[in-house]
């Protein structure tokens, strides 16, 4: 009998081949960027991917402060957050919180929502490095730059 053997390849700690990957988020939508860096730090672009694994490669976000939000979600945006006592619910948008501490916060509260809310997604949103301009510390990994 002539029978063929497929296997499907599972990827593991030791078998993944993780690189360093520059995204330039200057001019583009904010959605738009993240759902493209969440599939990149988890892996999917990848043929042995899976789901279980840290798959996924290290992203380095530069000029995070230039993003471009579309309508008027710069002032009707709204993140929510809860101290959990009586009353303790505040909000803030996109203009205050960029102007109270950093763009990048921006950013990360997005690729974070769109991770799964496991002890893999919280490794996983390790994996991201946001910065405000152009400079950034991770030029000895000589991480290569893709367009979106």
């Amino acid at each position: 009998m002539n029978t063929l053997s497929y296997k499907t390849i599972s990827a593991n700690k030791a078998t993944v081949n993780k690189e360093w990957v520059l995204v330039d988020a200057q001019d583009l939508v904010l959605g738009r960027i993240c759902s493209e860096v969440a599939k990149l730090i988890r892996g999917k672009h990848k043929t042995n991917f899976t789901p279980h694994v840290d798959c996924g490669d290290n992203v380095v976000v530069i000029n995070s402060d230039k993003i471009r939000l579309t309508g008027k979600k710069w002032d009707d945006k709204e993140y929510v957050r809860h101290s959990g006592y009586p009353g303790g619910q505040k909000k803030t948008t996109p203009r205050q919180l960029m102007a109270k501490s950093s763009s990048t916060k921006i950013i990360e509260k997005a690729v974070r929502g769109m991770l799964p809310k496991n002890r893999l997604g919280r490794a996983l949103f390790n994996n991201l490095y946001v910065y405000e301009g152009t400079e950034h510390p991770h030029e000895a990994q000589q991480p290569k730059e893709i367009k979106l």
